[in-house]
Formats: C-alpha cells, structure tokens, sequence
C-alpha cells in the first residue's frame, strides 16, 4: 500500500530544462514521501499498543483517509469502518464503506456522508474502540449543518472568496455543524476515541483540522459570529450551536495525536539537502507562513535575494505553511500559484535561482495544478509572450500565466495532505 511518489511527476518546463533536473525532482519526490500518510500510521502502530476492547471499528475522514484507514486494516481485524474521502481506487479497496462527499465547498454528497456517519456511530457502546483517521479536508466532506445545505454552500464560498483563514473558516464551521467541534465524540456512545492525524493547518491546530471532531473546541459562538463581521458577510443564522470544551468529561477517554505534518516534511527537506551540500547550505526561514499569498511571496523572494548576503552557492531556502487569496479579479488559480507570480518580477534577472510553491495535496486552489516554478529567467519569458504580471495579479490569474510559461507542476492528488511547501534553490 505505499506509495512512493516518482520524481517525474514533478515537473515543469523549467525543472525538465535544468541542469540540477535529477536532484530537484528526487528531493520534492522524497519530500512528498516522508508524509506518505500510510506510513505515518504504521509508524505509530508499531510504537504504541492500542488499548483493548470488544470491538474495534475505524472512521476515515479527509483527502489521506484511504491510505491512512488502509494501514489500520492491514494491522487490525475490524468490526467495521467508513471512510469518507475525495478520491478512492474502489477497485482496490478491502474495506467496508466509502463515501466520497464534496470539496471544497459542501454538497448533497457531503451532506449523505454526514448522516452515514452518525449511523456508523450509533452502533458504538462504551465497550468499543474507534480509530479515527483524520486528514484535511474533512470539513467539506462531511457535512451535518445546522442550517439548510444551500445557506452553508452560500456561507463558504464567501469565506474562501474573502481571504479567510482557515482557521477562521472552521471556526465557524464547528458552530454549525453537529459533527464538528467535538461532535464526534458526542455521538461515540462512550466508546474509546483514538484519533490518528495527519496535520493541514498551520501550527497543527487540533480543533482547526477538519473541524476538530474529536477534539475539544476553545472558540465560542460568539467567536463565529465576530469573524462574520470582520469580513463583512451578512449574518441571518440564528441556529449556532456552542461545541464541546476541554471540562466536559466525554474528553476522559478520547487521544489525539498528529502522525506527520508540515514540520514533517520540511525536516525531511533539510535533512536530504544538508545530505547532499552540507548543514550550511540549507535553511528554513520559516515555518508558519500565512497571510495574503502574494504578500508572503514578496517577502520569501526578498529574503532570498537578501540570502545571497550570507549563503555560499548552492543553498536552498525552505518554508511552510498556508497563505490565503483574497479574490479580487476573475481569473483561475491558487494560493501557491499567487504566492509564486508575486516573486517573479523580483526574482528576474537573478542567474541559476528557483522558487517552487507546492500544494502537498497536489491541488492548488480550485485548479488541477499542485503549483508553479520561478525562475530569474521567468520575467524575461513572459514579456517576451507579451504578458504583463501587474495585470495577471491584478485580475488573481496565476494559472493562466505559469501555465504558457509552461510552469505548472501539475502532480495529480498525492494523497497525502500537510500545508505547502516553498523551496527556494540557488544553484
């Protein structure tokens, strides 16, 4: 069941037509393998005894739900589990149920996916041990609203479309939803809760990742309706519900742990660069990127013109996390593909330089692209096409642009899901 991911499929025109091709490629390939969610799991089989119980039962929920829920039935005779995911290879599948629901903005399928849940659940007694295995996505997939389905689809779409945290997002979610906020455990009949986590969100918020349905919430209403006025979005709901806090004693039986994430991978990435140049050749600049993407952009490109002040050739600069787009224009694109066109007028000109932004889901925005490469050379390209970078960021068209340049890397979905990664190599 592992896979191991090419080092072709991450490619571009301008990775295929650099010297360095090989290399660039193993250490994105090996990066992506690291938070192979499959793996992660076993991992933490192989280091931890499960408790015991009369029966053991496994709930998968998020874009790695397959491979993660796959590496507890490899291990564990199971009464009976659901995964409810994006994508899934039924051919293969030995387990019980899979529903695929809608992401990312919730539909009907999310919404059956929601009610097969709470049936899944209600089988539970206190004798009984579930295993849930959670990956981003899961807000979306999942759905048991506590307003009509069409005002919830209303509701994200202009969330997503303002700028929006992801933690903002699901904050709201979890007071509107009987699943989230802990919803989970509260209809797991008493049962034993061990959640395995495969971490989406910047600083692996508990209660952040798909809504934390296992996990006590610290956000308030209140809190959910303060985030509305911020962003300006017209408050009708009247049917908020307030989630679970840390006091309530369904908690005394319950275990969260994240299996991989963004520090994952980017500790992966150093080590295997270190491995091949030296321990003074690579450095993460920073772990928790957010915000505006094309603001972070111009920073991370500024540091690593700044970066040629103290570094020796070659280097490589890393950083991680999660920007957002505030959409202003009617282009195609996505927050890595924002962040990468934001460096390219100030990387231009720089000899033998890469900036790679990359979805480590392999799905950067509502686009089938993981993300986009960057180079010195990339300023030059485009007004030689007769593109304008001011007017493809103005009208939020990152896709169009990269993708005459030719530097789309289009990954298809990994499978596995930890934030995103930007690698900025200096050769």
């Amino acid at each position: 069941m592992t896979q191991n991911f090419s080092p072709t499929r991450f490619d571009s025109f301008s990775i295929r037509h650099h010297p360095q091709r090989d290399f660039i490629q193993q250490v994105l390939a090996s990066t992506f393998d690291s938070v192979n969610p499959y793996d992660a799991v076993k991992k933490y089989l192989q280091k931890n005894s499960l408790p015991n119980s009369k029966k053991t039962f496994a709930f998968g929920l998020g874009k790695a739900a397959m491979a993660m829920t796959q590496a507890i039935a490899d291990e564990i005779s199971l009464t009976d589990s659901l995964i409810i995911t994006k994508y899934a290879s039924l051919s293969d599948l030995k387990l019980d149920s899979v529903i695929l629901g809608n992401h990312p903005i919730p539909g009907k399928d999310s919404l059956n996916a929601g009610i097969e849940a709470k049936k899944f659940l209600s089988q539970l007694t206190k004798n009984d041990l579930l295993i849930c295995l959670i990956s981003g996505g899961g807000s979306a997939l999942m759905t048991a609203p506590t307003i009509p389905l069409d005002k919830l689809q209303e509701l994200t779409l202009a969330l997503l479309k303002s700028g929006a945290s992801i933690d903002e997002i699901n904050t709201i979610r979890r007071h509107l939803d009987e699943l989230k906020g802990g919803g989970v455990v509260q209809f797991a009949n008493g049962a034993k809760i061990i959640s395995l986590i495969l971490s989406d969100v910047v600083g692996d918020s508990l209660q952040t990742i798909a809504s934390g349905i296992t996990v006590p919430d610290s956000t308030t209403k209140e809190d959910a309706i303060n985030i509305l006025q911020k962003y300006k979005i017209k408050n009708e709901i009247s049917s908020w519900k307030e989630t679970l806090k840390a006091d309530n004693p369904l908690f005394e039986h319950v275990e969260n742990k994240v299996v991989a994430s963004n520090s994952t991978a980017l500790g992966f990435a150093c080590s295997q660069i270190e491995n091949a140049w030296g321990d003074e050749k690579v450095k993460i600049i920073n772990k928790n990127i957010q915000g505006e993407a094309s603001e972070v952009g111009l920073e991370i490109a500024k540091q690593f013109k700044n970066a040629f002040q103290t570094m020796q050739r070659p280097f490589c600069l890393l950083a991680g996390g999660e920007t957002t787009v505030t959409i202003r224009g009617n282009g195609k694109g996505g927050r890595n593909q924002e962040l990468a066109l934001a460096t390219v007028e100030e990387l231009s000109g720089l000899e033998n330089v890469m900036l790679i932004s990359i979805a480590t889901d392999g799905e950067d925005g509502p686009t089938d692209a993981a993300g986009a490469v960057v180079t010195g050379e990339s300023y030059q390209r485009s007004k030689s096409l007769g593109m304008d970078v001011t007017n493809y960021q103005s009208r939020n068209d990152a896709y169009e642009f990269f993708n005459q340049l030719g530097d789309l890397i289009k990954t298809n979905p990994t499978g596995t899901n930890v934030n995103d990664l930007v690698f900025c190599f200096a050769f």
